[in-house]
This record gives structure tokens, C-alpha cells and sequence, in this order.
């Protein structure tokens, strides 16, 4: 199976002693079960809906106290450590160097040339995750609720972006959608399917990933709730092509996220 490039993971870091309350805000506008993880000196919860482990949620760590919280997503790679030399030869830094994590695979975190991060994974293949895969089960699946459906780079340089990753993933470029003073909303392209999109910066104050999270029925329905959970929207409900509807929010701490459905 070819997983290089594909989104595998999302992963929250919210602000410390939060993280209890962040579950219980994703609990409540996604419907996902969080749980703690169990690994031994580290609260790592994670987030599934039925069996399908879709997200991981932990506080921020002491060495970067101050920064704000925010998601990450993780894209499967063939090899961490080879990844991790080709990035940096093409203009990427290393935050976090490869590890393993047991029973999961070998990780690392990287800033892309205009320094938007991400992860990358190379998945440990145990007869579980074998399976999982086999049956198609993954974090990334633009046909549940609940689960990642959409990855969108906001970037200061979205040719620049595009490059990089096409070159260290293989992604096509799919349409483009031109969309005035905003530029160009780029189409990113994974083995002839849409994955996600690269545009310029808007209202991002710094280059960044904003991972799209699919729900169920209306959008402003679930504006309304993000909003009593004590979220902020700052863009939505709208409608995109599809056809679809979305809107950006923040969560209560902060972190940026966004909802996509097939109702308004």
C-alpha cells in the first residue's frame, strides 16, 4: 500500500491545563469519544468516533509555554529519517527530530520553507494498523463525520508552498480557482483525488495548516453550537464548490479549525 502523502493524523496543542476542557468542546461540536491514551508521564488523549481513532490532544509542552494553541496535521511518509534530509535539502527546517513512538510508527515535526509546520508519520505496520488500513480506516476521510475531509495551506508564497510539497509528497496540482484579491485557491491532487488546497495568507497572521473537519447536516447549526461552546467563527457559513458549506473557527483556547458539511 502507497500511504507517502497521504493526511494520517491530527494532532491539538492547547494550552496547559486545558486539556480536559478542549475535549470537551471537540466532544461536543464533532461527537468524538476522547479518552486518555495511557502513556506512561504523558496526557495524550485521543479522539475517535466509533473505532476509528481520528485525532490526539495534549497541552503544550513547558519549552514552548508561550506559543499559541493550535492543529497540526501529519502526512504518512515511506521513511521519517529520509523525508526529514530531502525537506530540509529543499528549504525546510527540522523542529523535532525523528523519533519512535511504540506500537505507532517513527514521527517528526517540520516548517515548511515559508514556515508553516506539519508532521510526518511512517506508520509502524502491526497487524492492527494492517487491517485499519485494509478496510480503509484513517483519520483523513472525506466521507464521515467526525473525521479530518479537507487540508488547507494558507501561505505567503502559494507557488513556493506548492512546489515544496508537490516535490516532497508527489501531489498534482488539481483546478484552480481564481478568487480575485485573495489570489489563486490551488487544488492539491493525491493518487486523482482532492485532498486539500494552497492559498495565499488572508487573515492568517503566519503561514499555517488549517485542517477541515466534516459534519453532519448544517453548517449554521453547528456555527450556533461552536459559538455556546464559547468558540469564535470567524468566517461562515458559506458555500463552496461540491457543492458544500464551511466555516472557520477558533476553539475556546484558540486553535484554529474549520467544519465542512453538505447543508447551510
Amino acid at each position: 500500500m502507497n500511504f507517502h502523502g497521504n493526511p494520517c493524523w491530527y494532532e491539538l496543542t492547547t494550552s496547559q491545563g486545558k486539556l480536559a476542557d478542549a475535549g470537551a468542546f471537540y466532544r461536543e461540536i464533532l461527537g468524538w469519544d476522547v479518552a486518555d491514551s495511557g502513556m506512561e508521564g504523558f496526557d495524550y488523549h485521543i479522539a475517535s468516533v466509533g473505532d476509528s481513532m481520528v485525532a490526539g490532544l495534549m497541552n503544550m509542552p513547558d519549552d514552548v509555554a508561550g506559543m499559541p494553541p493550535c492543529w497540526m496535521i501529519y502526512f504518512a511518509v515511506d521513511n521519517c529519517d529520509a523525508f526529514c534530509e530531502i525537506a530540509v535539502a529543499r528549504g525546510a527546517r527540522v523542529f523535532r527530530e525523528p523519533e519512535y513512538v511504540p506500537g505507532t510508527g517513527r514521527f517528526a515535526i517540520l516548517a515548511d520553507p515559508q514556515g508553516a509546520a506539519f508532521g510526518v508519520m511512517q506508520p509502524e505496520m502491526t497487524d492492527e494498523t494492517r487491517k485499519r488500513a485494509e478496510a480503509g480506516e484513517s483519520a483523513f476521510d472525506q466521507n464521515k463525520a467526525g473525521h479530518g475531509n479537507w487540508n488547507e495551506l494558507m501561505t505567503s508564497d502559494p507557488e513556493a508552498g506548492q512546489a515544496f510539497y508537490s516535490g516532497v509528497f508527489g501531489w498534482a496540482e488539481g483546478e484552480a480557482m481564481d478568487m480575485g484579491e485573495m489570489g489563486v485557491y490551488q487544488l492539491i491532487r493525491r493518487e486523482g483525488k482532492d485532498i486539500g488546497a494552497v492559498m495565499g495568507l488572508g487573515n492568517a497572521p503566519v503561514p499555517a495548516w488549517l485542517p477541515y473537519f466534516g459534519v453532519d447536516g448544517s453548517v449554521t447549526a453547528k456555527v450556533d453550537q461552536i459559538k455556546a461552546a464559547g468558540g469564535t467563527v470567524l468566517h461562515g457559513p458559506v458555500e463552496v464548490p461540491g457543492p458544500a458549506f464551511i466555516a472557520v473557527a477558533q476553539d475556546p483556547q484558540g486553535a484554529g479549525f474549520a467544519v465542512v458539511g453538505p447543508e447551510k
